[in-house]
């Protein structure tokens, strides 16, 4: 397919361009009909009830007309930019070909499967597609079981797999409305440096946390534990980069007790870290590795591979759903991973999250309330605090700065104290050099309004 390589590019001056205050009368309305009925917005839209009408690119545009710089690519979503137009029209052109027929073989779906096999690390070729990311977790588990007869698994504090009985019992945000974490899930402190649940200094501490993860697997499990499950960046818990030896040592770990290593990438897939796939950063092949979000750049497609050694257990655990692997999504999947090479995204990636990386460094030095910013690629993140040395969460000026932030025409992510940003990977620099100056401005107003100036 032809097109522009130069379709999204624009003239910074134009961005952000508001029209009215956001969010704006129109955004009001229409959000005010939507809650009549749809229940449990995220704090995204709560703290900032905008309605979008169109994205092109690396802009957002609301339905006041209202024109925003996206730092958010959805929810680390489109990462080659709003309506790519190979992806679209690969959409388009399944649709009106061919929308569902189950798990039967279709040509794009080969041709989906092949280019992703050749892009997984090591030999992880044994793939099964999905629509959301929990299914991809889920069925990753299935098949870890399945393959060790084992049924137990240890993930880490902070990690977010999803909201399905399963994969919310890996994950901290677990509350009553899920019941009890499900029998044979655990949870173990993580590599989070800078709130270290031992207190310990890296790498002073030499990784103690690892030594501790295998007591407590010994004393805590049964002796059934089938794989350690985490996220090698976690996004929900503030954008943590664990230290560049952890994963190798995890990895270790497996090999010495004989379990699996299933990586979760749903979120750090597809170039968003400055390689193909974050694990690539460490050099460790996990036994499972998980994908989706910038898989299919917004459209509904999610996958989990094995390594080629354990595949015979697939036909275990059927890949049989009502959507997945649908030509639509294998469609979308496909054009995505061809522009992710075609437009050398790997790169783009790298050096974009240097610069932004570089511009939030020198901010942190010029703000009391940054504690600590962190990244790898284009997935970055900021801490607020109230006292560098106590590192209290600033949860207040965390709201704040993302609200100010949004209504100066920067969409963003916050989780409470931090902010979270996740540019589409084909965002120019002197455009994130925009979007970095609201949030410069936008925590100087907020550290103003909490007396820090």
């Amino acid at each position: 397919m032809n097109y522009d390589k130069n379709w999204a590019k624009i003239d910074p001056k134009s961005v952000p361009d508001m029209k009215v205050s956001a969010p704006g009368p129109m955004s009001k309305k229409l959000h005010d009909r939507a809650e009549k009925y749809m229940k449990g917005y995220s704090s995204q839209v709560k703290l900032f009830p905008v309605s979008f009408e169109s994205g092109h690119g690396v802009t957002l545009t609301d339905v006041d007309g209202n024109k925003y710089i996206d730092f958010s690519s959805g929810i680390y979503v489109t990462n080659l930019g709003h309506c790519h137009p190979k992806v679209v029209e690969y959409i388009q052109k399944n649709t009106a070909r061919l929308m569902n027929c189950h798990d039967f073989t279709t040509e794009v779906k080969v041709q989906f499967l092949e280019k992703l096999a050749s892009l997984t690390p090591g030999n992880l070729n044994g793939i099964q597609m999905y629509c959301a990311g929990c299914e991809s977790v889920e069925a990753a588990m299935r098949a870890a079981r399945a393959y060790t007869k084992k049924y137990e698994f240890f993930s880490f504090y902070g990690d977010f797999h999803g909201k399905t009985m399963a994969a919310v019992s890996l994950t901290q945000v677990a509350d009553f409305t899920s019941g009890p974490r499900a029998v044979g899930y655990h949870l173990a402190p993580g590599a989070h440096c800078y709130h270290c649940a031992f207190d310990k200094i890296y790498p002073d501490c030499k990784l103690f946390c690892v030594d501790a993860l295998e007591k407590q697997i010994k004393l805590e499990g049964t002796g059934n534990i089938a794989g350690i499950v985490l996220e090698p960046i976690q996004g929900w818990n503030g954008s943590i980069v664990y230290p560049d030896d952890y994963l190798p040592a995890l990895r270790k770990l497996c090999n010495k007790l004989g379990i699996f290593l299933i990586v979760d990438e749903v979120l750090t897939c597809c170039a968003r870290t400055g390689k193909m796939w974050c694990v690539d950063h460490y050099a460790v092949i996990p036994d499972v590795i998980i994908m989706g979000k910038g898989l299919a750049n917004g459209f509904p497609c999610t996958a989990f591979a094995v390594k080629e050694e354990y595949t015979e257990v697939m036909d275990k655990i059927s890949a049989s759903t009502s959507y997945g692997g649908n030509p639509m999504a294998a469609a979308a999947g496909l054009a995505s991973l061809e522009v992710i090479e075609e437009e050398n995204i790997v790169e783009k990636s790298a050096k974009l999250g240097d610069f932004i990386m570089k511009k939030l460094t020198k901010m942190k030095d010029e703000h009391k309330i940054i504690g600590e910013v962190r990244g790898k690629g284009c997935l970055l993140g900021m801490e607020l605090v109230k006292d560098r040395n106590t590192k209290e969460p600033f949860i207040e000026a965390g709201k704040r700065v993302y609200q100010v932030a949004f209504s100066r025409g920067l969409a963003w992510i916050p989780a409470n104290q931090n902010l979270r940003m996740s540019p589409p990977l084909i965002m120019e620099e002197e455009i994130a050099e925009k979007a970095l100056e609201i949030i410069d401005e936008s925590i100087t107003i907020v550290e103003k309004e909490f007396g820090y100036m």
